[in-house]
């Protein structure tokens, strides 16, 4: 099992910037990719971005391509999402998730999901 902490969420205003963590635990040796993915009320569970495990491969929604980077610490399994001139549309619950098999846009790739964290932009 893999557990997974997500954290840094919070209130921002439109053109801010947040980073998220995600703070992996347990068998995380046996994670292929990471992802992060949002919801917002009423709305299905989108991607965001995912990175591979050696961190060489990342991949983005097109809605945040050049506002968010994805990326990852091994050494403290520890993987980020800094996102910068956030938008009221960016509002959304924040998930960080883990796969065992592959990496990339697919909710059902992911294995290990964390419990969220919220954030909110305001305009």
């Amino acid at each position: 099992q893999v557990q997974l902490v997500e954290s840094g969420g919070g209130l921002v205003q439109a053109g801010g910037s947040l980073r998220l963590s995600c703070a992996a635990s347990g068998r995380t040796f046996v994670t292929v990719g990471m992802g992060w993915f949002c919801q917002a009320p009423g709305k299905e569970r989108e991607f965001v971005a995912a990175i591979t495990w050696s961190g060489r491969m990342v991949y983005y929604a097109d809605s945040v391509k050049g506002r968010f980077t994805i990326s990852r610490d091994n050494a403290k399994n520890t993987v980020y999402l800094q996102m910068n001139n956030l938008k009221p549309e960016d509002t959304a619950v924040y998930y960080c998730a883990a796969s065992n098999r592959n990496t990339g846009s697919r909710a059902a790739l992911y294995d290990y999901w964390g419990q969220g964290t919220q954030v909110t932009v305001s305009s």
